[in-house]
């Protein structure tokens, strides 16, 4: 009997102490948007200790892919198909990353398409909704500091476009992005007019413009201060890894320091979740300094 009851004793020790390692996720949280005209959902992770403490924590915006086939792309991605609150609770447990709040928005426009975009046909224009609703929303409702020093996107495929996108657009937003196996090309007609048939040629042009990123460092004077912290990491197998060698070349062209990884994989989640270690700790190091 009163082995049973130490072994009851150790059990529930060490199932408090799991507990107080744990952070908290929130997977369906919303806010209302007038830009986008619609409610958005979020899913929010708060680390350990956040629930008794008045401490504010660095940020990671991560961005969800638009696939792939068989899963169900939006702000859950992270947590279902990348086990994110798992690595999360153990890498701030074991010191391996610092504590920080993780966010992932919903950029699933319902039967009609993901984007990340301010969308060409005026229905969807998300990055407007990103930067001037959805990041003061969570500076005003969570500990989340809010100097560019303490703040980093991520994300992967058009998720990981996006974040090169976001970064080039808005430079004093972020001190670190990661682009993981992202979308990236530039115009491409007929891939452009599959997503938009009724949009004339010289108006994709002309909106896909600020998109192509590849362009946008390529007339970059070679050597140009550069004050963000690149990671750009793609499959061996992804159909998109010419594409990230290309911005990668036109990089190390320009003299832009990065992180460039080409590694064993495709364009799948076991691939985004083999990387996560790597580039989680490639964030948490540039919170440190």
């Amino acid at each position: 009997m009163r082995y049973f009851i130490v072994l009851g004793v150790i059990l529930w020790n060490t199932l408090s102490v799991n507990a107080q390692n744990q952070g908290k996720v929130f997977e369906a949280k919303t806010l209302e948007s007038s830009i986008l005209k619609k409610e958005r959902h979020y899913s929010i992770y708060l680390p350990q200790g956040y629930d008794t403490s008045d401490m504010t924590y660095p940020v990671l915006y991560l961005l969800h892919p638009a696939g792939p086939r068989n899963t169900v792309p939006d702000h859950r991605s992270w947590l279902y198909y990348g086990e994110l609150k798992h690595y999360l609770d153990n890498a701030i447990a074991n010191g391996d990353i610092v504590p920080m709040i993780v966010v992932t928005p919903d950029a699933n426009y319902g039967a009609k398409r993901i984007s990340y975009f301010n969308d060409p046909e005026g229905d969807f224009d998300f990055e407007d909704f990103f930067f001037k609703e959805f990041i003061p929303h969570i500076e005003q409702n969570y500990r989340c500091r809010k100097d560019r020093d303490s703040k980093a996107i991520a994300g992967a495929s058009l998720g990981g476009a996006a974040v090169i996108q976001y970064a080039v657009h808005q430079p004093e937003e972020f001190s670190v992005a990661c682009a993981l196996s992202g979308a990236v090309r530039k115009y491409d007609s007929q891939y452009l007019k599959g997503k938009y048939p009724n949009l004339s040629e010289k108006i994709l042009m002309d909106w896909y413009k600020p998109y192509d990123v590849i362009s946008f460092f390529e007339n970059q004077p070679k050597d140009a201060e550069q004050n963000i912290k690149w990671y750009i990491s793609c499959g061996d197998d992804d159909h998109l890894s010419p594409n990230n060698v290309m911005l990668h070349t036109v990089l190390k062209a320009k003299g832009v320091e990065h992180e460039f990884r080409i590694q064993n994989g495709a364009h799948d989640w076991t691939y985004w979740r083999g990387i996560l270690p790597d580039f989680m700790t490639f964030i948490s190091d540039s919170f440190r300094k």
